[in-house]
């Protein structure tokens, strides 16, 4: 079925009239359309045979063109209007009645029998709360959830909602348990489509979703629409099309969306989604790119381009992550008290408890360059706080500030330990040869410590077993590295990125083995001189690519 124009329908926006004010947000009908057909509504199927559902109706967006499009196929084939094959609910009375009404207009005016679709509109479209009803198997399931934070639904309704959806975790929106609920009714081989806010892909509270998405069904698209005129007015949403199927992960077809993409642009995608051809697609409206499959696990899921998650994808296959390259990353200390643990004065307490601090400063130059500050350290060689008793200029130095230490939430936990820092001191740390990352930064930054300091906990660290430190600080310089981390990681006010540990185990990186001397010779050579095109160079032919896409 084509796409149809634009029209103004209501957009089925659910919420506890207990919990905050009802407010209606109109969306556009192409929008509709176009997911109906990416989850194959259409009408060269036979839809009287198939059970659609929409578990958050509003007053009808999506019932109306599923409407037409049964009442098209039933009068081709002249066949009755089935009796389940429509199942809709919505909380609110008005909405169900207005449902009603519009769909019963559709049918009548096709020439259905005005008495019998009287009937069929009220077996079809009821009232009722879909996370608290038991639903039967469903071939389709499509709609636009309600966006409700958790903590604004009334407290038992809240409990009733968790108890039923194991992935309602954490300080969850709603529509998390619409997916949830929505693929465990699929049938096999179902499909569901919603249009969405995409924070669960990303976000911690979308984990568990991820789990059951990952373990169980297929993602077959995701139409990102973030800058998209999808609704009559402005929702700040981050809204994408997810189309979730009940079989093995497939392929996956990965888009992006600019301003531009309307009715029109809409015909296009699907022209290219119908076509036999594997390329990928780019025009001012939206790009699109094949994947041979969507990413695995839990895992917070990378956002980015088509073509650079289908780079992202064949790297993922090819490569471990840092850390199977017996590679650890870390934090550096967190004190809980830097003003009473750093300190500039080698005299304030015992040598031996003071360890060269490693500081966000040391590193702005691309070369570790200290500037003189100490860790006054209260961990022994093996873990454990030191005696006081052994350490008179330390025990001074803490006694001074024991009123700030033990007020402090970890010293609370611990009175006996009220000197203690919130991390504990490696010990071996300090000598190991080690690149250090600030945590932020526009672009990727390692920095080598060639052993001798103790990174603050504003610094990320990577130390290896196996590792030439400075030819696995020219693939970590290069912008294959980077474009890990700004698939994963939070982008900051003015471009910033956080580069925490994280982002940073999400890089794949070959086996230092498998690099030819000539690329690894290249890559120490470009992260000697702070070269990040010559590093990018080199990782490109590291990793057998010939760009990375934007």
């Amino acid at each position: 079925m084509s796409l149809s124009t634009a029209s103004r329908t209501l957009h089925p926006s659910t919420i506890p009239a207990e919990a905050v004010a009802h407010g209606e947000v109109y969306t556009r009908r192409w929008v509709v359309d176009l997911i109906l057909d990416l989850v194959g509504y259409t009408t060269d199927r036979d839809l009287d045979d198939l059970t659609v559902v929409d578990p958050a109706c509003g007053s009808g967006a999506f019932l109306l063109a599923i409407a037409e499009r049964l009442s098209a196929v039933c009068r081709k084939h002249g066949r009755p209007l089935p009796e389940r094959g429509i199942r809709a609910l919505d909380l609110l009375s008005p909405s169900v009645k207005a449902s009603r009404e519009a769909v019963r207009k559709v049918l009548v005016s096709d020439g259905w029998d005005a008495g019998t679709v009287d009937v069929l509109v009220c077996k079809w479209i009821r009232q009722g709360d879909y996370l608290l009803t038991t639903e039967a198997e469903a071939d389709i399931i499509v709609g636009n959830p309600p966006y409700i934070r958790l903590e604004d639904v009334p407290g038992e309704r809240m409990k009733l909602y968790r108890k039923n959806h194991p992935t309602m975790v954490g300080r969850s929106d709603i529509y998390v348990g619409f997916f949830e609920r929505g693929l465990r009714s699929l049938k096999p081989d179902g499909a569901l489509g919603f249009i969405c806010a995409d924070r669960w892909m990303r976000n911690q509270y979308g984990r568990e979703l991820r789990r059951l998405v990952a373990g169980h069904f297929s993602m077959d698209f995701v139409v990102t629409m973030h800058d998209v005129d999808a609704f009559e007015e402005q929702v700040s949403a981050y809204p994408a099309i997810t189309v979730l199927r009940n079989r093995e992960q497939g392929e996956t077809i990965a888009v992006d969306t600019s301003k531009q993409f309307g009715s029109d642009q809409a015909h296009a995608l699907m022209s290219w989604v119908d076509g036999v051809h594997g390329s990928p697609a780019k025009t001012p409206s939206f790009a699109a790119a094949r994947l041979p499959h969507w990413f695995p696990a839990e895992d917070s899921w990378p956002t980015g381009s088509p073509e650079r998650l289908a780079m992202l994808e064949d790297l993922n296959d090819r490569f471990p992550v840092l850390e199977d390259t017996r590679t650890k990353v870390g934090i550096g200390v967190a004190t809980g008290a830097d003003a009473v643990f750093l300190t500039e004065d080698e005299s304030s307490v015992e040598h031996d408890r003071l360890l060269r601090m490693a500081m966000v400063k040391d590193a702005r130059s691309g070369q570790l360059n200290w500037h003189g500050t100490y860790l006054v350290n209260p961990w022994d060689g093996l873990g454990n706080l030191v005696d006081l008793r052994d350490f008179p200029k330390l025990a001074a130095h803490f006694e001074k500030h024991r009123a700030n230490l033990s007020g402090r939430y970890v010293a609370k936990k611990q009175p006996d330990r009220w000197y203690k820092t919130i991390d504990k001191v490696d010990a071996g740390l300090t000598s190991r040869p080690k690149l250090l990352l600030p945590d932020m930064k526009t672009t990727i930054h390692p920095v080598l410590d060639q052993g001798g300091f103790y990174p603050h906990h504003n610094l990320y660290y990577v130390v290896s077993d196996i590792w030439d430190m400075k030819v696995l600080g020219g693939l970590l310089l290069s912008r294959v590295a980077q474009a890990f981390v700004e698939a994963y990681a939070v982008r900051m006010r003015g471009g910033t990125l956080r580069f925490q540990a994280q982002y940073l185990r999400r890089i794949r990186v070959p086996h230092p083995e498998t690099i030819c001397q000539k690329d690894a010779l290249a890559l120490a050579h470009a992260f000697d001189r702070r070269d990040a095109q010559a590093a990018t160079e080199a990782a490109l032919r590291v990793y057998g690519i010939e760009q990375i896409p934007e």
